[in-house]
């Protein structure tokens, strides 16, 4: 019973932890592209992730099936208290140290760690290590990289249309202390709703407004079928957001609830309920540090761009949930960021430097842990 019911703490701990590293990855280009603030980027992100998490009960069988341990270690080691206690409590412990320090890593790879480095403490050699090369290791290192080229390759055609029709991007011009600019071959308008400080039309017909620096961002001009680019923009951005959050939710909780339902903890329905509401409380608390990281550490971006990152990004999450693999919410989101900044220019080669050593150490960290907290159990439970 004790058992038990640290398999349950541990297990909630790790959707606090998910939570709190990945709930913001899906509403990042909102915040990075100051489309929303962080706050109510934050709540849709949260809502979005707990209505995927409760869908998941209906389409997500086959990670649930897969991050049971089921395959990898002999069926009666995979329903063991013990097990499972020891995968969710190091795969609960590295995501929240990554969080601590605002890095953006993997759960599943995370799992993944901490089914090998258990699974070695309780059968040894026997442990299922080609399975878990198939089924859990190639997803996770293709799915970035196709992330990175579908994402370059989806907006490069977004913006040979938006050329073909004509659409204008206003682009702002940053000055400090409002002291304005004197720039050539510019005409003075009047100051736009926004109130920013002073707008000019250029001969061509590009706009370039005068603003604080927070407020410089690009965004588009004219009209489509009658009606404004900028706010259908807006809105498509808002909903591909929620759609990779629903995703991620739709993804993530299947891995964390196969812990409580292979010990028989708590039945699906209950299970997931209670996964996705600690990952929602997680995401309230302690999403600020990784938000900045994902938002605005790793490339600029206008709405467009940012628009292309998330269609690629939920696309492929949600194509992987439905074929039950395990891909990385954060390594397609930020595959899919980073290739925004290649094609801009913008890409932050440190922080990408980082997050990738990051990635690398959130494994072997995550097994060492796994089987220090086994063997611990193993001695004294």
């Amino acid at each position: 019973m004790i058992l038990l019911g640290f398999l349950l703490i541990s297990t909630l701990f790790l959707a606090y932890a998910n939570g709190a590293n990945d709930n913001f990855k899906g509403v990042a280009t909102l915040y990075g592209s100051y489309s929303l603030g962080y706050r109510s980027a934050l709540w849709l992100g949260t809502g979005a992730t707990f209505l995927g998490g409760l869908t998941s009960i209906l389409v997500a069988t086959g990670l649930i099936k897969m991050f049971s341990g089921a395959g990898v270690v002999p069926a009666e080691v995979a329903t063991l208290p013990t097990f499972l206690a020891s995968i969710s409590a190091a795969a609960g412990g590295t995501v929240i140290l990554a969080t601590i320090f605002g890095l953006p890593v993997s759960t599943t790879h995370s799992l993944t760690g901490a089914i090998i480095g258990t699974g070695l403490v309780f059968v040894g050699p026997h442990l299922n290590l080609a399975l878990l090369g198939k089924s859990f290791a190639l997803p996770l290192l293709v799915s970035p990289v196709v992330a990175v080229l579908l994402t370059m390759l989806f907006y490069g055609l977004m913006h040979q249309i938006a050329k073909r029709t004509g659409l204008k991007r206003e682009t702002c011009v940053c000055v400090d202390g409002g002291r304005l600019m004197q720039v050539a071959n510019l005409q003075p308008v009047p100051a736009g709703a926004e109130g920013f400080a002073t707008a000019y039309s250029h001969e061509e017909g590009q706009i370039i407004t005068v603003a604080s620096a927070q407020h410089c961002v690009e965004k588009y001009g004219g009209k489509v079928l009658g009606l404004q680019v900028q706010q259908v923009t807006d809105a498509a951005h808002i909903a591909s957001a929620a759609a990779v959050s629903f995703a991620r939710g739709l993804n993530d909780t299947p891995k964390m609830l196969a812990l409580l339902l292979a010990a028989k903890v708590m039945n699906l329905s209950y299970g997931a309920v209670a996964i996705v509401v600690a990952m929602a409380i997680g995401g309230l608390l302690n999403a600020r540090k990784v938000a900045h990281t994902m938002g605005r550490g790793i490339s600029k971006m206008n709405d467009g761009q940012a628009l292309s990152a998330n269609l690629v990004t939920a696309f492929l999450v949600i194509v992987a949930s439905r074929l039950g693999m395990p891909v990385s919410t954060t390594q397609v989101s930020v595959g899919a960021i980073a290739g925004v900044g290649l094609i801009n220019g913008t890409a932050n080669g440190k922080m990408i430097s980082g997050i990738l050593a990051s990635w690398l150490m959130t494994l072997p960290i995550a097994a060492v842990l796994g089987a220090s907290i086994a063997l611990a159990l193993r001695t004294f439970g």
